[in-house]
């Protein structure tokens, strides 16, 4: 996203071709879209000179998944289907029962990060969990954001995450500032929690206040949620906040050498510039 102009570019559900980013900033740059998505992702990219379409498994991945074919397809993202256990085809429960039996705690899909979090569905951590999320301000003060994510281990194919939802996993406006998210997309993107934290600072809040407010809300709703934020004033202010683990970020400004590392414990936010680890 560029915090200059406001456009967008992303894909989803891309598949055969390697570099996802490269392919959202194709879209933002070549043409009036703002999302792409499926095969036809995948053809304009490789059209616009991405390399592709290529075999993106790897013998790690197809070990994983064969275990978890032989482990029921469990688990998985799929809810109030028949059959419980097993790899399908799935078809809705129609026993009303049901939905009083899956109490909400049964179906946010949690795991064990920093804290064990209980959930019956604790195949959410850092293992099968890989977003990038970064903003960068140049030196003439303009923002631009991007994130990048393989997506959730084990979704249900045709699945989108926040990755590619302006607004969720990232959001970007010169005149105030930037943000990026990571955590359980599909809690996280019914939010829009870094266009919450954007405005939150339009509105005077600062970085830190803000990023805990975006946090708070998702948190009040789904309190088994795991997720982060951080929040980047246009004045290079940052802070973060997280909910189920504990988060690191990292900073780099042309002063520095390397980048610095600060951690946020859940509940709480660094304060101005963080607390470096």
């Amino acid at each position: 996203m560029d915090g200059t102009t406001m456009e967008v570019g992303a894909v989803a559900a891309m598949r055969y071709v390697k570099d996802g980013i490269k392919a959202a900033k194709l879209v933002m740059k070549h043409t009036q879209h703002t999302l792409i998505v499926g095969e036809q992702a995948s053809v304009f990219a490789i059209s616009m000179g991405l390399s592709g379409p290529s075999n993106l498994s790897s013998a790690e991945s197809i070990e994983k998944w064969i275990k978890w074919k032989e482990n029921s397809c469990r688990p998985n993202f799929r809810k109030n289907v028949s059959p419980a256990n097993g790899c399908g085809p799935y078809h809705p429960q129609n026993d009303a029962s049901a939905i009083t039996e899956n109490k909400c705690e049964n179906f946010i899909y949690g795991g064990d990060l920093s804290i064990n979090i209980k959930s019956d569905f604790s195949h959410f951590d850092r293992q099968n969990h890989d977003t990038i999320s970064m903003a960068v301000i140049d030196k003439v003060g303009r923002i631009a954001v991007g994130t990048s994510t393989n997506g959730a281990t084990f979704k249900i194919p045709g699945r989108v995450g926040d990755g590619p939802i302006a607004g969720s996993s990232a959001y970007a406006d010169d005149e105030v500032g930037a943000c990026g998210a990571t955590g359980d997309g599909d809690i996280m993107m019914r939010f829009l929690p870094c266009y919450q934290v954007v405005e939150s600072m339009r509105q005077g809040m600062e970085p830190k206040h803000a990023a805990v407010d975006a946090i708070s809300r998702i948190a009040r709703k789904y309190p088994n949620f795991v997720g982060a934020v951080f929040a980047l004033s246009k004045k290079g202010v940052h802070a973060g906040a997280c909910h189920g683990w504990t988060f690191q970020y990292s900073v780099r400004t042309k002063e520095m050498e390397d980048v610095e590392i600060f951690t946020v414990t859940p509940y709480t936010a660094t304060k101005a510039y963080g607390n470096k680890n």
